[in-house]
């Protein structure tokens, strides 16, 4: 998919995660999470700017998410206290988490290409292809959006009164 595709995904597999922080009452946590997916959404795409690292490669592997949840996951233990004020174990959890669960929502908006992904790279070459789409679609990647935007939206109204 492209970028439209990217942040659509990530913001619908985000939506119940923000739910769950708005409701726990961690409001600022939830749009900070919400930044996060959008900011990353795009981030195993990176490989076009990398010589010697194939398209939906490595970056496009559960091996990268975690990677990622675990570099955002540490900066989340050194300096989520001080910046969020919640302590260095749940601010790592949560960066961790954020990361980790981008691109996992990346590798599920290729996945539905015919290009498909190999998301057990290195452990596997088994190549996976759901088939529907093609990744310029216009009308995929944008539909995608407007359900992200959809998803985020009846979040925001379920939880308006809290």
């Amino acid at each position: 998919m492209h970028a439209p595709g990217h942040v659509g995904t990530a913001l619908l597999v985000y939506s119940p995660v923000g739910l769950a922080l708005l409701v726990a009452g961690l409001d600022e946590l939830a749009v900070l999470g919400g930044v996060g997916m959008v900011s990353l959404a795009t981030l195993p795409d990176c490989d076009h700017r990398l010589p010697l690292v194939a398209h939906r490669g490595p970056t496009h592997s559960v091996v990268f998410a975690l990677l990622i949840g675990g570099i955002l996951g540490a900066a989340g233990f050194v300096f989520g206290e001080a910046f969020v004020g919640l302590s260095a174990t749940v601010m790592a959890t949560f960066a961790f988490v954020v990361g980790a669960l981008a691109v996992l929502s990346h590798l599920a908006a290729d996945s539905i290409t015919p290009m498909g992904i190999r998301p057990l790279w290195p452990l596997s070459r088994w190549h996976y292809s759901a088939g529907i789409v093609r990744a310029k679609n216009p009308i995929a990647n944008y539909l995608l959006l407007a359900v992200g935007i959809a998803a985020v939206t009846a979040v925001l109204v379920v939880t308006a009164g809290l």
